[in-house]
Formats: C-alpha cells, structure tokens, sequence
C-alpha cells in the first residue's frame, strides 16, 4: 500500500525540514520525502497549501477505561485524538484499578490492542492506588512496557517515599513525571486564589501549592540524578523555578496544556464547569508568562491534559463539578490560533513541541518525518476556520473549554502506522 502526499509544506524539526515537498509512504513507514516524487501509488493526496507534519504526541492523556467507560473508552479516545491530529498518547494512571501492578497493565494493554485507533503507550503509578503510601514494583511494571510513572492527579506528599521512587526509576530508567500539588496548600480550592475567587465567593487555590511542590520535586530529582518532567504547569513562578533548574543542568522538562496559554482566570466568572480544572486558570500576567516560556523553550512541550467527564459531573453547580476539560480535538487548533497567528511560535517550533519534543522526552521513536520513520502524519489546512461544537465531538465526553469558540486550523487527514486513518469529517 503506497500513499503519496504531494506538494505540501513538509514541518519536520527532527530533520530541520521546513519547505515544499512529497512525502511517499509504503506499508507503515515513510521511504521517501523530496521534491516532485513521480509514481503511481495506490492513494496521491494534494497537500497544495497544507502544512505536512508528524502526528502529534500527547503525553498526558486520561482515557478513562478500564473502569469509568461512561467518560472514555480506548476506542473513543483515540477516535477524538485522531480527529485532532494525534496519532499517540500517552494514557495516564488514574483508572480504576490504577496502573501499579502487572494484572492492571496486562488488562489495559489487551484493551488497546483489542480497540485503539492510535498508538497508546501507558504511563505507571509511582504508588499502590495512586495513595501515595507504597511503592510500586517499577521493575515489574517496566517489564509490562511502562515508559514513565506518575500519580497524576495527586502528588507524592512524603519527601522520603518520592526521594526512594525517584531512585528506583533512576535505577529502571524510567521517566517521573510529577503533579505538582500540595494538598494542604491547595485547600480544597476550586479556582485560582485571589479577586477573582473572592469577588465569586469561591475558595481559592494558590500557586504556592503547585510551584512550592515544583521546587521540591526538582530538589529531589537532582539529588537522585534523575530525569523529572513537570506536568500542567499553569503559572510564572513554576517557570522560573525550571527555567533556573534548567540552567544548572538539572535533567527537567515540563508541558503546559492549551487552556492555560489560551485562557486566564476571569473566564470562570460565568460559573461555567467547563473552565474548571486542576491546576485552575490562572491571572493575566500567568496567561502571558506561559505563552513567553513557549517562545523561549522553557516549556518543552503541549499536551491536552484531555480529561473527559459525564454531563452530571460537570453540567452542576460549579463547586460540585469535577476538575478537568477534554482536549483532543482542540489542541492543536488552539495552538495554531494562539501561537502560530499570533506570531510567537514558528512551524517548526510548534510541531517541536506538539510531535517531536514529547517522543524525545518519552524516549519513543515517534515525531519525525525522516526515512525509515513511522508514517505517523497529519495533514492540517492552517487557514480554515471552524466553530467547536460539542455536537461535533467524538469524545464521550463534552467539557471542553472552547466551546463556540472559533479556531483556526482544521485536520484534513491524519495517518497512523501508514494508513489514512482519519479523513475529514471521519475516522476510518
């Protein structure tokens, strides 16, 4: 089976390729990309003014199943990644059983291999039921193919438990990637933490419970020589914190979400659910340090944070609603709309963040568009304009934070493992 995809705009960081040419796929794999390829493949598509990228890799997906299929499914998860050009993802712990023993990840990965539509790789829990009072068996959870470990949705409060967990994934070579919250800190908030809280009469979350733990995590890591990645960073502090670490040589990355670059705190005012999540939006100034930690590549990469939710857990009273917003079919269009138009990321910088950093981080041989190189690819007409609409979703779930908002941006055509595995309008 060959696809030929001719005369689009080829955005491929990995190759510092940016520039007008053909891609030829054969089977799985990209086996050529150079200007005017002349043969007949089985399937020609005219990329003429599209961007040609490497599918993107989301690091920080929640999937729901097993265990909360009403929210998500591995098949309707990939379906919504698909739409919105991902072609892999990460799928987080916090299921029900949670991903720390070896039965847990063999029931998931038969799921996966049985209904996903993209590749899913599995992140581990650090502690038995994401409790944060006992380790996990890393060493058996690598076997079952973990590549990294988290508790996301919480963090490891004792700094003895995280300082043996960091050794124990030092020793595995496994990634830590951290939620940086400090219960006691956060207080059982539902919003950010000042005016805009108090004029709502709404408990608040400071940003000391995320960069407070930021910096004790990095603390941590550097102690053990241990590579940490940072998730959902929503606020200037916590970049000032990694920005520093950073420069010290300390082995830390970190991602932000789309609503947190694209949003800011006074968008809760209508009490809306859907602006709701963990950690909350933050002010201005956050908005617009997160959008400058893009540009200067303290952030190194995007990731949904994609964590769906049932119509009678988020369309309630806003104090009673749960925490978290999908993402998928959106990312990469609120990308496009607030970086790419707004001049502060190039091509290259954002399929560097969206695609290639991700696998790096990872460690997966994914992000590229290089000979030899998985024919991961999405195809994206970066002028066409469209309205989110929740109607429009394959996700279970509805909670997304862009609704009725116009993106500009549009997938036309997403391949995964070298077949056309979405087309505009469907998954295939």
């Amino acid at each position: 089976m060959k696809i030929l995809i001719k005369n689009g705009r080829v955005v491929d960081p990995a190759n510092k390729l940016d520039g007008i040419s053909d891609i030829l796929v054969e089977n799985s794999q990209i086996i050529r990309v150079e200007k005017d390829i002349r043969l007949n493949a089985d399937t020609t598509i005219d990329a003429t003014g599209k961007i040609v990228m490497p599918g993107l890799v989301d690091m920080h997906v929640h999937l729901r199943e097993p265990g909360r299929e009403d929210k998500e499914t591995i098949c309707s998860g990939t379906k919504a990644a698909l739409k919105g050009g991902v072609t892999t993802v990460l799928a987080m712990p916090n299921t029900c059983p949670a991903m720390d023993s070896p039965e847990a990840l063999r029931l998931l990965k038969g799921i996966i291999k049985k209904s996903a539509k993209a590749n899913v790789f599995i992140c581990g829990a650090i502690t038995k039921g994401r409790l944060g009072q006992e380790l996990v068996d890393l060493a058996k959870l690598k076997k079952e193919g973990v590549v990294a470990i988290s508790d996301d949705g919480a963090s490891v409060d004792s700094d003895k438990l995280f300082l043996e967990a960091l050794k124990q994934a030092h020793k595995q070579k496994v990634l830590v990637i951290s939620h940086c919250e400090d219960k006691f800190l956060s207080s059982s908030g539902v919003v950010n933490r000042g005016l805009i809280a108090t004029r709502m009469g709404l408990r608040g979350i400071s940003k000391e419970s995320e960069y407070k733990r930021v910096a004790r995590d990095i603390e941590l890591a550097a102690k053990t020589h241990t590579s940490i990645h940072i998730a959902h960073v929503s606020c200037k502090e916590s970049l000032e914190i990694i920005a520093k670490a950073k420069k010290k040589g300390i082995k830390v990355t970190c991602e932000t979400a789309p609503h947190y670059f694209a949003l800011h705190e006074e968008a809760v005012l209508g009490f809306d659910p859907n602006f709701k999540m963990n950690p909350p939006l933050r002010g201005r100034d956050d908005m617009l340090a997160l959008r400058e930690g893009l540009a200067d590549t303290t952030i190194d990469a995007i990731a949904s944070d994609h964590a769906p939710h049932t119509e009678n857990e988020k369309e309630i009273e806003f104090e009673r609603a749960e925490f978290g917003v999908t993402g998928l079919e959106t990312e990469l269009a609120v990308a496009i709309t607030e970086l790419i138009e707004t001049g502060i990321l190039e091509w290259p910088e954002l399929a560097g963040k969206m695609s290639l950093n991700p696998a790096r981080i990872l460690g997966l041989n994914k992000g590229t568009l290089g000979i030899g190189a998985d024919a991961d690819i999405v195809i994206v007409d970066p002028a066409a304009e469209w309205i989110v609409e929740k109607e429009q979703f394959l996700s279970k779930s509805k909670n997304c934070a862009f609704i009725a908002k116009k993106l500009k941006g549009s997938v036309e055509y997403t391949l995964c493992s070298g077949k056309i595995a979405y087309k505009a309008g469907s998954v295939r």
